[in-house]
């Protein structure tokens, strides 16, 4: 400016607009400028701190915006993927068949059926003996000795380095495994079938908590209770669940939901549900074991876990092998790498080191017991469960540490890297509003946020078991590769 201006003169709100008129905007808009350009200043700070606090210093009132840049090095990979024009179709197909998913529990069979003698599942993404941490060492160690495949430990160890048998990773077999994940072909394992996309996943039974395979113990305790399970448990469950017929997990998760659970590291209100459909049909169809399998499962909290596991896994399978889709369709780790799967990528993992969970320990174990983050259970995270779904299970943080508002917040941040809220599942505490489902790795590239995952920790030791419960954060590694490889691929 050469002199000085009113400043509704410097915006043109004058009543001397060009032409005669009123100004662009009219007399009204105008008054309205004017008002707001006398009004006290309303200032919006975004980013770092420091602006927001000196202002308020000042007694100025701020609205402090929250803003983090995308994540280092993806700008151009983003760039390229966010102008695919199949991107915005393929993510609205992906995430309707997620959430349009109908999982029923149908039956209990031997992983014997799915596998060849020579083969044990594991969970997370592939691994090989050497780089297997010691839960998952201590996993393959008890199923060699389940199987009667080795004596004793130290010839379990010499015959698995020797590649006798083959490991491959549960996922690709349809199937998830808690912990260390590990399967051997004479276990049971549910059956889930997923009734408006056909597709069918697996997982194994719960074994309870403590001193168990999937934390990595191998312990005689172990093995009783596993020759138990293959004995009593499974044969009961499979008759029992000729007589119920399939069971909807869908609406049993979502009643979970609104009575406490978060379908990851708290199922006492599913397991009771399932307890309750459960119970008449196991007393019919084994009278002789009735008493003890329903003790068994009554004083397991986590029972229901591994079924609500296979019911995400079913979900997330139906999401899967949309072009052009950013999704995410798997979360996986196996205690050394923490790994992603995205719809419009097939089956290509891409890993980064798994960290070491933050949360509480038993007894006198701590941080320096546990081992890196480590089992498929990440499958409820990715289906919008779990560590998404913390606002609805405020008891949760008794478990994995931290304070009701945590759980709260953690909620609240997810909906910003995911594309939709779960139609079916929802949360009573934030007005019924639905889960945050479908992880999209651009959204984490572009807010910098990772999602939030609770877990239990295992001992780093092969044959501890379980030391604690808490919180991790996925390598942000992961999700950058997944996003550069969409980017190569991109139209």
């Amino acid at each position: 400016m050469t002199h000085a201006q009113h400043p509704a003169q410097e915006l043109g709100l004058t009543h001397e607009g060009r032409g005669g008129h009123e100004g662009f905007g009219g007399r009204e808009e105008a008054r309205a400028a004017g008002a707001l350009l006398s009004a006290p200043p309303r200032v919006i700070t975004v980013g770092a701190g420091l602006l927001d606090e000196a202002l308020r210093a000042q007694a100025v009132p701020t609205t402090p915006v929250a803003w983090r840049p995308p994540l280092p090095g993806t700008a151009a990979d983003l760039a390229r993927v966010l102008a695919d024009p199949r991107r915005q179709q393929a993510n609205e197909l992906a995430v309707r068949r997620l959430t349009s998913a109908r999982p029923y529990l149908v039956g209990v069979r031997r992983a014997s059926e799915l596998l060849d003698e020579d083969t044990f599942l594991h969970a997370g993404p592939p691994i090989t003996w050497e780089r297997a941490s010691g839960p998952m060492r201590g996993a393959l160690i008890g199923a060699m000795l389940l199987e009667g495949r080795a004596a004793d430990e130290r010839e379990a160890a010499d015959r698995l380095a020797a590649g006798a048998v083959a490991l491959r990773p549960c996922h690709e077999h349809s199937a998830v495994g808690p912990m260390a994940g590990v399967v051997c072909p004479s276990m049971w394992l549910f059956e889930v079938r997923d009734d408006e996309h056909g597709g069918t996943a697996y997982c194994s039974l719960n074994e309870g908590l403590g001193k168990v395979l999937r934390y990595g113990a191998y312990g005689p305790e172990v093995l009783d209770r596993l020759r138990w399970m293959d004995r009593v448990l499974g044969p009961a469950l499979a008759a029992t669940l000729e007589r119920t017929g399939p069971i909807d997990l869908r609406a049993l998760i979502a009643q979970a939901l609104q009575m406490g659970d978060e379908l990851h590291n708290r199922n006492r209100a599913a397991t009771s549900l399932l307890l309750r459909e459960l119970a008449p049909a196991v007393v019919e169809a084994a009278p002789g074991t009735a008493a003890e399998v329903l003790r068994f499962v009554n004083g397991n909290d986590h029972f229901f876990l591994n079924i609500g596991m296979a019911a995400a896994k079913a979900g997330t399978d139906a999401a899967r092998d949309v072009p052009g889709s950013s999704l995410v369709v798997a979360m996986a780790r196996n205690g050394t790498d923490f790994g992603v799967q995205v719809s419009g990528l097939g089956g290509q993992w891409f890993t980064g080191p798994a960290g070491v969970p933050d949360g509480l320990y038993l007894g006198s174990y701590g941080p320096e017991d546990a081992n890196p983050d480590i089992g498929d259970s990440t499958i409820t995270e990715t289906s919008g469960l779990g560590g998404f779904a913390m606002a609805a299970a405020p008891a949760i943080v008794r478990f994995v540490g931290g304070e009701v508002g945590d759980a709260v917040r953690a909620t609240r941040s997810m909906y910003e890297i995911t594309l939709a809220e779960h139609p079916v599942y929802q949360i009573p505490g934030l007005g019924f509003r639905g889960t945050p489902v479908g992880i999209d790795v651009t959204l984490v590239a572009r807010t910098g946020l990772l999602p939030v995952v609770n877990t239990g920790i295992a001992g780093r030791v092969a044959g501890t078991g379980q030391v604690g419960a808490g919180l991790v954060e996925p390598p942000a590694g992961a999700f950058t590769s997944a996003l550069h490889a969409l980017a190569a691929v991109s139209k």
